[in-house]
């Protein structure tokens, strides 16, 4: 085997310089303008994702995130050969989505948030076997298969009802079991918990987590829930304007952009905010007292650790409780696209602003 062959197995996705242009129209101001528009329309090209390239390893789970208009879902629409790119190169499974269609769509699951798979007015299951016959599954492993979703994603009392009398949270587990049924090796999720409650994101999340764990699924996520990203994801790819300005370990971007750690301490006895700034003397870190038992500490990234500050407070005062609190993914993907590139980090100053301000 040569090594172009070993490294295409090796990946499930691979996309190289893969860039897509649409052709708008361009509408004129004014009711002259639009009056124009009627006989001479004029047009524009515009590029939703521009000459991008990525890797995504057999069994990783990706989340691929941006805000609105960055390309996501452009993306996800030529990966799963909804549309052919402009230019560049790209394969899924060793497929190229948009020429090899039929083959290519056995080896993949798909999840819209906001679209659904399934025949509105039948029942659950019915629509489970029409979509047995599109993917062409057997059917005693159809049959094992669904056993085993319906079991994991309790799906018991679903199975005759119509999709129409669902609730979101029961429709999406239902979607979830619809994309598996010819147990893909690849899944992509769009939105795959948009509007559902936290009860049922975490039975989501923790099913997906399983899958992965269990059957080696790649599983390419794209959502504007961060907590999605952060419960599932080790590796982010982060989109703006049809251009990846992050592809990297989520860790790395907290340790990166993440400003500091707030620690809140309850004490057993009254202390001082004047005997723990004597006792941590030295330390770049700020306290603000809450009351006489308990008191926060902002510690800035890289300048401090919560093992030192704790180290001078323990076998001198009484801790009764000690709560960590992190800069979240959120804020941080915020600041990201507020400086336009994850290469620069947040700038010295706005670290003493978050300080000062803790």
């Amino acid at each position: 085997m040569d090594a172009s062959n070993a490294t295409t197995k090796a990946n499930a996705i691979e996309v190289r310089d893969l860039r897509k242009d649409f052709v708008v129209q361009q509408n004129r101001q004014g009711l002259k303008g639009a009056f124009r528009d009627l006989f001479n329309r004029e047009y524009k090209q515009v590029a939703a994702v521009k000459d991008i390239s990525f890797t995504i390893p057999r069994g990783e789970i990706c989340g691929y995130i941006g805000e609105n208009g960055a390309g996501k879902s452009t993306t996800i629409k030529m990966l799963t050969g909804i549309l052919v790119p402009t230019s560049g190169h790209l394969t899924v499974n060793g497929f190229v989505p948009y020429k090899e269609r039929e083959a290519f769509v056995r080896g993949i699951g798909v999840v819209f948030g906001q679209r659904s798979q399934l025949w509105w007015d039948i029942g659950v299951v019915e629509s489970f076997q029409l979509l047995r016959k599109v993917y062409r599954v057997p059917e005693d492993e159809f049959k094992q298969r669904l056993d085993e979703l319906v079991e994991r994603l309790q799906l018991q009392e679903l199975l005759s009802r119509p999709v129409r009398k669902l609730s979101l949270g029961q429709r999406m587990r239902c979607e979830l079991a619809a994309s598996l049924l010819h147990n893909p090796s690849i899944l992509f999720l769009d939105e795959p918990t948009i509007g559902l409650d936290i009860v049922v994101k975490t039975e989501i999340r923790e099913f997906l987590k399983e899958l992965n764990r269990r059957y080696e699924t790649t599983i390419l996520l794209t959502t504007h829930d961060l907590q999605d990203i952060e419960a599932l994801c080790s590796r982010v790819i982060m989109l703006d304007d049809g251009r990846i300005i992050y592809d990297g370990g989520l860790d790395e971007l907290k340790a990166k952009w993440g400003k500091g750690k707030e620690v809140h301490l309850q004490f057993e006895q009254p202390v001082s905010a004047a005997r723990l700034e004597e006792l941590t003397r030295g330390l770049d870190v700020v306290w603000k007292p809450e009351n006489e038992q308990s008191a926060q500490v902002w510690i800035p990234q890289d300048r401090a650790n919560v093992s030192e500050v704790l180290a001078r407070l323990v076998g001198v005062l009484s801790i009764h409780d000690i709560k960590i609190v992190e800069t979240n993914t959120d804020d941080i993907v915020r600041e990201i696209y507020k400086s336009g590139s994850a290469d620069k980090p947040a700038a010295a100053e706005e670290r003493e602003g978050a300080v000062s301000h803790a």
